[in-house]
């Protein structure tokens, strides 16, 4: 058992390498499926099986036991994802002569349509934010906040970063002249994102403050914490946010960071972007991801039947 035990190991380490190196897999990632492939060797192992000798029944017999703990079906739905990339890496490595997990079928799941912001929601709390960085007659160290919550939707909104991105960007994103930001996103893979005018003008108007302050060559962050060392935080971030959007008359629960990334695309999307456009703009590996999206563009085909063709409805 031991034997076998150091095999399933060893063929789950190899399919962890060619993640890492194949497919720029990152950590965080690399972890979830480390702990998902030891939850299966330790199951097959318990039932006397391995990762090697499984079949299919065996295969099915982890799912179920996933089920009866009470698992949620989409941690269910992970750990099926990971077994059927590690027995499809085994046999096309010829580690294995068959594909035992190729038939296997996974909890049916709603398709979950993002949160989004309408254009208006979008635009009134931009108008708010200006206004507040705006505000001379507020304490310096309150205005330079404002200009920093006006700078960070700005560019989230002008290109869909997730907020770990945006959060991190270092000071030299904001370059005179800047028109693409370089961004370095899941498995530490780059891509170009274009900024907008207002994106480049709050910025410029931050920077300005961030100099008046004595602060534009205390750190490398274009968006450094104001209280210790680092740039602010995801949570800082989507605290502002949300007080912002309350008052706004925005609930709080419809706000968040990616909640930006997604008005984002589904904005693009609705005023006529193709799909693998935005696909590239967010950084996502596969177009599947993007397709949460594809609800926006059947409306727009609604309304552009609806709008254009010569039998449409007049009414």
């Amino acid at each position: 058992m031991a034997k076998a035990r150091q095999t399933d190991d060893t063929l789950i380490e190899l399919f962890l390498d060619m993640q890492a190196a194949e497919r720029g897999a990152g950590e965080n990632t690399l972890s979830a499926y480390r702990n998902d492939l030891a939850d299966l060797s330790s199951y097959l192992r318990a039932s006397g099986s391995s990762v090697a000798n499984a079949d299919t029944d065996a295969l099915r017999g982890f799912l179920k036991s996933l089920d009866d703990r009470g698992f949620a079906a989409s941690s269910l739905a992970r750990r099926l994802s990971a077994t059927r990339q590690l027995y499809r890496f085994l046999y096309a490595e010829g580690k294995r002569g068959d594909d035992p997990a190729a038939v296997l079928e996974g909890p049916k799941r709603g398709k979950t349509l993002p949160k989004v912001l309408s254009i208006a929601d979008v635009d009134t709390m931009l108008t708010q934010a200006r206004a507040n960085a705006e505000n001379a007659e507020q304490p310096k160290p309150a205005r330079l906040r404002a200009a920093r919550l006006l700078c960070l939707l700005e560019v989230v909104y002008a290109t869909g970063l997730r907020v770990s991105e945006l959060v991190a960007l270092p000071a030299s994103a904001a370059r005179p002249q800047q028109q693409m930001l370089v961004v370095r996103g899941k498995g530490n893979k780059e891509r170009l994102v274009p900024l907008n005018a207002a994106a480049k003008r709050a910025m410029a108007e931050y920077l300005a403050l961030r100099s008046e302050a004595g602060k534009e060559a205390s750190s490398k962050w274009l968006f450094p914490s104001f209280g210790e060392q680092g740039h602010i935080t995801r949570q800082h971030f989507a605290r502002e946010l949300k007080a912002l959007g309350a008052a706004c008359g925005i609930s709080p629960a419809q706000l968040s960071p990616h909640v930006l990334r997604h008005a984002f695309a589904s904005h693009l999307l609705h005023n006529g972007a193709d799909l693998r456009i935005v696909q590239t703009l967010l950084g996502h590996a596969d177009i599947s991801t993007t397709q949460i999206y594809t609800h926006v563009l059947e409306e727009r085909l609604k309304s552009l039947v609806r709008d254009l063709h010569p039998l449409g409805d007049d009414s």
